[in-house]
């Protein structure tokens, strides 16, 4: 009953945010959350897909939106950023759907409430490799570089589903980090590996790594959501305005983005938020689509979530519908 009345008051409160509170009256409804007032912390990997969360603090987007933040380095997948957001350790984060559907679903307290960008992870072998497509990889050994039951190993799994392989038993999977993957492609000890678009780019060029399937590229992939804004359910459910005002600060640095990504990645630089050289950051940021909208970002996830009860990674007998209630809230985020 209580989480049936918080789930009403969310909705009421954003209902009315959204449509009948006058500003005055929104300041005296907010200053009577919990959250109001409270530093808000931010958990950010410092990563450049994700910059957002860095670019929103930096362009003043918080604070417009009459919010004070601390951006809170983390390290790790979604053990790490999973456990952050449920103990309480950090408010808000950026990350893959991949990393954060699967703690969410299973009950880590957070909220999808918008999403980041499309794109930014490819499923490469060696150019001079005979491997043409995954059909190619069935019995071979794939790297990913996080660990199994991590972001990379669940888009690998997707790609396999997709093509008709089952993503358990066609392959083997193992653990490994970007540069070892490279050089064991080269020893011949595994066949492909699941990477960065930014660091394949410089393997790419010289011909070292050929994609053969990519989330950024692919017809049935590269309009997906690829990243999500969660921030903890003690915040979407008991200081709502608050919540809508971060997912709002976010959105309006997602649109800056997309008129100034130089600046934006002239700014990620830095702030070592990104490395490399400018022409190449910028080249690899144009392919992140930041625009994308939450009718798209719902759609996402729908399928992720259809998708990962068909690999075994959420029990097929869940209803789609009801995980999606259970991790998305994107509607009631809007003024």
């Amino acid at each position: 009953m209580k989480k049936l009345l918080a789930a009403m008051l969310v909705v009421l409160l954003a209902g009315s945010c959204a449509l009948a509170m006058t500003p005055e009256e929104e300041l005296e409804a907010w200053k009577k959350e919990p959250a109001y007032g409270k530093t808000i912390k931010v958990g950010y990997n410092g990563g450049l897909c994700t910059g957002t969360l860095g670019l929103t603090q930096v362009k003043g987007f918080y604070a417009a939106e009459g919010l004070d933040v601390e951006l809170v380095r983390y390290q790790g997948d979604t053990v790490t950023l999973g456990d952050a957001l449920g103990t309480g350790k950090i408010d808000i984060a950026g990350g893959h759907i991949a990393t954060l559907l699967v703690p969410a679903a299973n009950g880590v307290q957070m909220k999808f409430t918008t999403g980041m960008h499309t794109g930014c992870k490819s499923l490469c072998v060696l150019a001079s490799s005979p491997y043409k497509t995954t059909k190619d990889l069935i019995g071979k050994t794939i790297a990913i570089t996080t660990s199994i039951g991590g972001s990379d190993h669940n888009i690998t799994m997707r790609f396999l589903l997709h093509d008709g392989i089952d993503p358990v038993r066609g392959v083997k999977y193992k653990s490994t980090d970007s540069g070892a993957a490279v050089l064991a492609m080269q020893n011949g000890e595994i066949a492909a590996a699941l990477l960065s678009d930014q660091f394949i780019q410089k393997f790419l060029e010289d011909g070292t790594l050929r994609i053969i399937r990519s989330i950024t590229f692919d017809d049935d992939f590269k309009d997906e959501t690829c990243c999500v804004f969660a921030i903890s359910k003690n915040i979407v459910e008991n200081s709502p305005i608050t919540a809508r005002k971060l997912t709002q600060a976010h959105e309006n640095c997602r649109k800056w983005i997309m008129a100034n990504r130089e600046e934006a990645v002239k700014l990620m630089l830095e702030h070592k938020w990104a490395s490399g050289q400018f022409e190449k950051v910028l080249a690899f940021y144009n392919t992140l689509d930041y625009s994308v909208t939450d009718e798209v970002t719902e759609a996402t996830l729908r399928k992720v979530i259809d998708d990962y009860k068909a690999c075994g990674i959420l029990d097929k007998n869940r209803d789609t519908e009801e995980v999606l209630r259970m991790v998305w809230d994107g509607v009631l985020m809007h003024k």
